[in-house]
């Protein structure tokens, strides 16, 4: 009977370390938003994030892909339904219709929302502060064609949404504080005017072409593309400008946005404003499993690695993910990242200097970038941060 008794114990304590063990692991799900891994974006970005955290925290990954938007809700619900995961992230804006009907089915489940917004008390809505990351890439684009002789720099913008006016104001603050550092080290009165368009859509490569083209025609040293695929064309007229003057690396440039875009036309994308999407989902798992996750809005800082410009290394890790879903090829990445690297050294380094200045001004909190979420505002801010 003692003997039983001993060897009841030991099951005991055994189920429970692995029962604990198992807490100690968790599990977090993500649910790709249409077009899956191998995007070279947003679903790749949220990859790396769930890579880390396997990596990091030792969770456990289960990774749904979506053909449709019609898949959202039917895979959200069957991730809640199993009652495994520490938290569910879904990401992009198109699958928070899904993710509200879901988190209200399943009030217990904890979820995460990248780059959109669900107001439930088990939905963490993580966006982040692209005005601050504009401003960085802007302060690039106005020392960028002030050393080389020019006074425009351009953006072209999809729709007129709050979220772009944000994209749009932050980039003309950057702008302007750059102008200022500049003259200030040069004692000169130089002025930098901004050139923007909004397209109306964010998947007509033809109409970023045009609009970009415009730009370059009056004169744009720079442009920075906040369009989705519409901003293909920005960097398809850019390059083909480049190239027209008979150069295999800018001036001019183009600037990229959300993930490390750099690679797509190496040698005439200058920089990327990164949305670190990674970082996003990493918070979400990480909150989840040390008791500080909460419902409600998230904005992820500059400060707090929720934007960045992006880095050599960056993109090269990010190539190294487009590589591993079939995307490009592993002879494509040298190509591509050799045409990376040229460009960023026919930046001027004054440009780069400054970024890093304006990147540790916003980081302490010396310098708050402005924004605006609706038409009046980016108004005001258009005329306040002119040059002209």
């Amino acid at each position: 009977m003692r003997k039983a008794s001993i060897l009841l114990a030991a099951l005991l304590v055994s189920l429970l370390a692995v029962s604990v063990g198992a807490l100690a692991q968790g599990s977090l799900a993500i649910v790709y938003d249409v077009g899956g891994r191998g995007d070279l974006s947003f679903n790749d970005m949220a990859a790396l994030g769930g890579e880390r955290a396997v990596r990091e925290l030792g969770v456990r990954l289960t990774e749904v892909e979506s053909a449709s938007t019609a898949d959202f809700l039917p895979n959200l619900r069957a991730l809640a339904r199993s009652r495994q995961h520490d938290v569910i992230v879904g990401v992009g804006f198109l699958i928070q219709d899904a993710m509200a009907q879901v988190a209200e089915e399943f009030p217990n489940q904890k979820f995460a929302l990248i780059d959109g917004f669900v107001d439930a008390p088990n939905v963490m809505s993580i966006s982040f502060a692209d005005h601050e990351g504009s401003a960085l890439v802007g302060a690039l684009a106005a020392i960028t064609a002030l050393e080389n002789g020019g006074d425009t720099v351009g953006i072209v913008l999809g729709i007129e949404i709050p979220i772009l006016l944000r994209f749009e104001v932050g980039y003309r603050a950057g702008v302007r504080w750059a102008v200022d550092r500049y003259n200030e080290i040069h004692g000169t009165n130089k002025q930098v005017r901004v050139l923007y368009t909004y397209t109306g859509a964010f998947d007509d490569p033809a109409r970023g072409k045009t609009a970009a083209e415009a730009m370059l025609g009056q004169g744009a040293t720079v442009v920075y593309q906040v369009a989705g695929g519409t901003g293909l064309g920005v960097f398809e007229a850019v390059e083909s400008a480049a190239r027209g003057q008979g150069k295999v690396v800018g001036p001019p440039f183009a600037i990229g946005v959300d993930s490390a875009q750099d690679y797509i036309s190496p040698g005439f994308i200058a920089v990327s404003m990164v949305k670190r999407v990674d970082n996003g989902v990493f918070e979400a798992i990480k909150r989840a499993l040390d008791g500080t996750f909460q419902g409600g809005a998230v904005t992820l800082k500059l400060a707090e690695g929720g934007v960045a410009a992006s880095s050599v290394e960056m993109v090269e890790l990010f190539f190294d993910e487009a590589v591993a879903a079939g995307a490009k090829t592993p002879e494509e990445k040298a190509v591509a990242m050799a045409g990376v690297r040229a460009a960023r050294e026919a930046v001027p380094q004054l440009a780069w200097d400054l970024l890093n200045e304006l990147d540790s001004l916003i980081r302490s909190g010396e310098y708050v970038v402005p924004e605006a979420l609706d038409r009046d505002t980016a108004e005001y801010w258009r005329s306040v941060l002119s040059t002209y």
